[in-house]
């Protein structure tokens, strides 16, 4: 994977140098209706926070209250938007099955 550069560009270069790309999250959150919502973000806690206060997605606002109920870490963006897609197309019993395998393996540690 390649580096992404951070900083400003000034003449000789950039200020700040190459870093590595930080991870990036894919969410599912359960509404209070019982539907699943699923998203991704660089930063859960602020985004949950976000759906929380009504500013997050169209599809929760109103639809509280909300509970995370699962979280994968990936690379970059680009694997998480792909991941994302992939769990959109998924059934409700697919998704069930994921997040259901998640408390499995957390409860087994």
């Amino acid at each position: 994977m390649a580096p992404h550069l951070r900083g400003s560009w000034q003449p000789g270069g950039l200020t700040e140098g190459v870093t590595q790309s930080m991870p990036w999250y894919v969410y599912i959150l359960r509404c209070g209706d019982g539907t699943l919502y699923t998203g991704s973000t660089d930063n859960v806690e602020k985004r949950f926070a976000a759906h929380a206060a009504g500013k997050g997605a169209k599809y929760t606002r109103g639809r509280g209250p909300l509970t995370l109920v699962h979280t994968e870490e990936l690379p970059d963006k680009s694997a998480a938007l792909k991941r994302e897609a992939a769990i959109k197309k998924l059934t409700r019993q697919e998704k069930m099955a994921i997040i259901n395998e998640k408390c499995r393996m957390q409860n087994a540690e």
